[in-house]
């Protein structure tokens, strides 16, 4: 009886091998090319798509500063239900004056 089932165990297992030692999917489609395309879109894709995201940055910072918009106190931002465990309570950890506003308005209004 256990080598009946033994037999059952390494046939099942001989039949499902293949399927677990198949290769990388990257391996599927040959070797020869593959470094040479990865190195192609590296140079002709990816590095100009960062050097147009750094034109980008540096055309935007040559604008100045933007207009703030006007705070208006809308009763369902800004909700303060306890303190933060931070500071005074009142500004959030990453809190910059000129852009975020305290549920009362700007602080330097």
């Amino acid at each position: 009886m256990a080598s009946v089932a033994g037999s059952r165990v390494s046939r099942l297992l001989g039949w499902f091998q293949p399927q677990l030692a198949r290769p990388m999917s990257s391996g599927a489609h040959g070797e020869e090319g593959s470094a040479r395309m990865w190195k192609a879109l590296t140079y002709f894709v990816a590095l100009p798509g960062v050097g147009v995201s750094m034109l980008n940055v540096f055309l935007k910072s040559q604008h100045g500063e933007h207009e703030r918009p006007e705070f208006v106190a809308y009763p369902h931002l800004r909700i303060r239900s306890k303190p933060f465990p931070w500071g005074d309570g009142n500004h959030t950890l990453f809190h910059n004056a000129h852009v975020n506003p305290l549920p009362t308005g700007y602080e330097d209004e």
